[in-house]
């Protein structure tokens, strides 16, 4: 079924998705061997096979819009697996430590990256900007590696996941508010979008509490359907997030709750997890596809700054939040290590900067966030399979 000629030097969508995923396979395939973690390799076969490699030495290449869909549902379906383990009922327990963690890594987190948008001269609006980026962990890249490691069951997971959901919340404020202000408007402005934005997550939170009982039967008794309809609720839900300005990650981090509520958790989790590893190499190979290679050099000794500066701060407010959640300093380490990655939020603000009117915002911000996405993606995931060495390092013994 072809839709009309692709672009000259581009790939077809059929195409450009096998070639993504070859490339991806193979880096990974390479990186498996010397022990480096697949998530940062995923992303370096996206960029090998995008316009910033590929077509800098006159290969055909892969245009990120051709899989920008399907990447998105590669976070649908990660976050979807992390709710998957979760369940409101522990939420509102540990709503105490949970808030206490939650403030921690927000007033630790924000300001830092705040004010390294000021050192590097990018003005209140920059700075804002480069804020959020900093602040926001990656849902994606953490619950791969929490999987990977097979740290999902053990007890650093909880302030983990924790952690991410409350940052997920605050950045549906974050994202209204960086909208209104890049546009040139107000907080002001922003408050309807907030309004919309938070009820429909909380209907969605409500609705997986309340309704958990009677997905079963609507599920299905075969695998085809399980894994059919699983998906349709997912998706749909995810784009209405999307359709009312909220995030079609915390949507479908929701929908997974209601499931995992369910007497089918481990038929769903088991059926689906195939297509979430499929799905998830897209989005991170697609991520590697945004990624200018010309431009994140130029902006290198920034990234690495603010890569020195804002790793550590994340580990000692994750540390921080694992104590308050009860945890021996080496799971309190663990916590700390598990947050640094950076990823697709902090790429949705780089891709509001780029509207910007000031120029310096709309060149500088989107190549710094790549850049230090790239960075803290590979040193967050190396960290988390290097924990045993660390802690020896630092003086932790088992407990």
């Amino acid at each position: 079924m072809a839709a009309g000629a692709p672009v000259a030097g581009d790939l077809n969508g059929l195409l450009a998705l096998g070639a993504v995923v070859a490339v991806a396979a193979a880096v990974a395939a390479l990186g498996r061997r010397v022990g480096i973690p697949t998530v940062p390799l995923y992303v370096l076969g996206g960029v090998v096979a995008g316009p910033s490699v590929a077509g800098a030495i006159g290969l055909p290449t892969v245009e990120p819009a051709e899989l920008t869909t399907l990447a998105e549902v590669g976070v649908v379906l990660l976050l979807f697996f992390l709710g998957l383990e979760f369940s409101i009922d522990r939420l509102i327990a540990a709503r105490r430590r949970l808030s206490g963690a939650a403030a921690v890594d927000l007033l630790v987190n924000f300001p830092v990256g705040v004010a390294l948008g000021f050192l590097f001269g990018l003005g209140p609006l920059g700075a804002f900007l480069v804020g959020g980026i900093v602040y926001i962990s990656s849902s994606a890249v953490i619950t791969k590696s929490l999987v990977d490691l097979g740290w999902i069951a053990d007890p650093e997971a909880e302030p983990v996941l924790g952690v991410l959901v409350a940052e997920d919340l605050v950045v549906a404020v974050y994202l209204a508010l960086a909208g209104a202000l890049v546009a040139g408007g107000s907080p002001v402005d922003a408050l309807p979008r907030i309004a919309v934005a938070l009820g429909f997550l909380g209907a969605v939170a409500l609705a997986a509490q309340l309704l958990a009982p009677r997905l079963t039967p609507y599920l299905g008794t075969s695998d085809e359907d399980l894994v059919v309809r699983t998906l349709a609720v997912a998706l749909v839900v995810a784009g209405l997030a999307l359709s009312v300005g909220a995030s079609e990650a915390v949507a479908g981090f929701f929908v997974g709750v209601g499931v995992g509520a369910t007497p089918l958790h481990d038929r769903v989790a088991d059926r689906i997890a195939p297509l979430r590893d499929a799905f998830a190499v897209v989005f991170f190979a697609w991520v590697g596809l945004n990624t200018d290679v010309v431009a994140v050099a130029a902006v290198a000794v920034p990234v690495l700054v603010a890569a020195l500066v804002s790793g550590p701060t994340k580990v000692f407010s994750g540390a921080v939040g694992g104590r308050l959640y009860g945890l021996s300093p080496r799971r309190s380490l663990r916590t700390g290590l598990a947050l640094v990655p950076r990823g697709e939020f902090s790429l949705i603000i780089a891709a509001l900067a780029t509207s910007s009117p000031d120029p310096l915002v709309s060149s500088v911000v989107p190549a710094f966030a790549v850049g230090y996405v790239l960075v803290l993606s590979f040193a967050g995931t190396v960290a988390m399979s290097e924990a045993r060495r660390i802690e020896r390092l630092v003086g932790l013994s088992p407990d």
